[in-house]
């Protein structure tokens, strides 16, 4: 017997290129990953860029932000200013304050980063809030996606926070009158508020760390904590595959649209350079928070029509339209027209985020979803969206009441009423509107089924009668319209038992079984055509 030690002939590189693309492989392994992942299919549909807006304005802010911090000095020390700013010369102010001026004024191309990060700031946050109510009217929240749901609800939280902290860090007076309308409500909670609110500014407000502290905070914590969520969000993403809205070809099994490379990347790229130009162009024309004209914070004045940025306006229309309650007692007081808007805040941010979780209890509904709802066929879910829309919307109004009081020559007393009213009305409104609406989409599309699309030709029959002229659907045309699911609510069985006894039902299913009738009973969705109707009408019984 003999054997062969001889290796076989392999021909190895032909290029630096080559070479160094298999030595990196041989020992990360990137070809294994990215052979199952660079040709991961991405659906198309214009509302599953508004995601990547989110990443696009978090990446400038990042990129903006590392700039501003080369020439920004996080410190409340007093200086007296001497810059090229002449209104400004020989006032005292913080060093915080004065190195904002500086980058605005005196650093090439300063103003025009600082405006690009505040104006991508703010677009972050609106692109969030609209991104997560498109997850939340389509349903893309649902098994196996709740835990990303988590996730974008935590990007959305800290976002508000990084911003609130990020336009805190000027030491201007209308940032500094946004600290102390934090300071009082920190100082309403019982007990801790005091005790939170020395270990905050280092003393009594607005005493000499606060700046640094938010500094490290708006620098470090708040935006590795979004950044990890943000990773974790996108494998997340790849890992359960994107949804898809339903149609031709697609099931839950499925995704139809184009490979990640390189057609998507090629979008995905181009759509970048997209944002940041809109970004830039926005921040070139429209000025934002120009400090130099409100001047360096002193605790004695407020700045007129002092508004935060949009997005902690509900927070602060809670405050404004609660009436100024108080109980005092044992030498204590609690001040309650500050305290319960503070709590109602986490309480709405928590419910947003447990929703899925509720929705899964109510309807019962444990199967996993890849095919996206259509809002109308889900009509309370979306009229509780709606409602929250409606309701966000009227404490901004809240928020602004000064506003709106001085240019339409109104009464601050009478939008505070309105507000306060609307507060518990128009969100009801809101909710009973939409849900009708989505019942007569449902209506509408039942009948485009069965009698197919109106075309505006009016036919004389030979009888004398007139009629419109329907044209039939295509098959792509009816599966949109009838592909979606119709569950039904939960059924707690009979009341009494084979021996007719009276069935005790537990109290909680009776409440889960009362809401699942108001998620799916006959009042909350209109029957599809059933495939005996259809047959019918198109037979030529009835259809013209």
């Amino acid at each position: 017997m003999s054997t062969n030690n001889e290796t076989p002939d392999r021909r190895g590189p032909t290029n630096p290129g080559e070479r160094i693309a298999e030595w990196t492989d041989g020992r990360l392994g990137l070809y294994k990953l990215a052979k199952s992942n660079l040709r991961k299919i991405f659906p198309d549909h214009w509302s599953f860029m508004l995601g990547e807006v989110c990443l696009y304005s978090f990446t400038i802010l990042i990129l903006t932000g590392v700039y501003l911090t080369l020439f920004f000095h996080p410190s409340m020390n007093e200086v007296v200013y001497h810059g090229s700013y002449v209104p400004l010369q020989g006032v005292r102010m913080s060093e915080a304050f004065s190195s904002t001026v500086h980058i605005s004024l005196d650093v090439r191309g300063g103003l025009l980063v600082r405006q690009i990060h505040h104006w991508a700031a703010l677009i972050f946050i609106a692109a969030m809030i609209v991104h997560m109510m498109r997850v939340f009217f389509t349903g893309a929240f649902r098994r196996p996606r709740e835990i990303n749901w988590l996730f974008g609800w935590s990007l959305l939280f800290l976002g508000m926070f990084t911003g609130f902290t990020g336009y805190s860090l000027p030491d201007d007076l209308l940032s500094g009158t946004g600290v102390r309308f934090m300071e009082g409500a920190i100082l309403s909670t019982p007990i801790v508020g005091t005790y939170l609110s020395m270990f905050l500014f280092g003393g009594e407000f607005p005493g000499h760390d606060f700046v640094g502290r938010f500094y490290s905070v708006h620098i470090l914590l708040l935006p590795g904590l979004m950044a990890g969520l943000l990773v974790a969000h996108l494998i997340l993403v790849f890992f359960h595959k994107h949804t898809q809205f339903p149609g031709a070809g697609k099931t839950e099994k499925n995704v139809v649209g184009s490979p990640l490379l390189p057609i998507y990347m090629a979008k995905a790229g181009g759509f970048f350079f997209l944002v940041f130009g809109v970004i830039a162009a926005i921040a070139a024309i429209a000025s934002i928070n120009p400090i130099w004209a409100l001047g360096p914070y002193r605790p004695d004045q407020v700045s007129t029509g002092a508004q935060p940025d949009w997005y902690m306006g509900f927070s602060e229309g809670l405050i404004r339209v609660m009436p100024g309650w108080e109980i005092r007692a044992w030498g204590h007081t609690l001040v309650l027209g500050v305290f319960i808007p503070l709590m109602i805040f986490p309480l709405v941010m928590a419910a947003i985020a447990v929703y899925p979780f509720i929705e899964s209890w109510v309807t019962g509904d444990k199967r996993e979803h890849h095919l996206l709802d259509r809002p109308r066929n889900r009509p309370v879910r979306t009229g509780l969206g709606v409602a929250w829309l409606a309701w966000y919307f009227i404490l901004l109004i809240g928020g602004g009441n000064d506003i709106l009081a001085t240019h339409f020559h109104l009464s601050i007393e009478d939008i505070t009423w309105f507000v306060r009213i609307a507060f518990f009305v128009l969100p009801v409104i809101a909710f009973w509107v939409t849900k009708r609406i989505c019942l007569g989409l449902q209506r509408r599309d039942r009948d485009k089924v069965l009698h197919g699309r109106e075309t505006g030709i009016i036919k004389r029959l030979p009888h004398g009668e007139f009629i419109e002229v329907h044209e039939p659907l295509s098959q792509q045309q009816l599966h949109v319209l009838t592909a979606h699911e119709q569950p039904r609510p939960i059924d707690l069985g009979p009341e009494v038992d084979e021996n007719g006894v009276e069935r005790k039902a537990n109290p909680v299913a009776k409440v889960r079984a009362k809401l699942s009738e108001g998620f799916y009973g006959e009042h909350s969705q209109i029957p599809k055509p059933t495939a005996e109707e259809y047959e019918e009408i198109t037979s030529g019984h009835g259809h013209h």
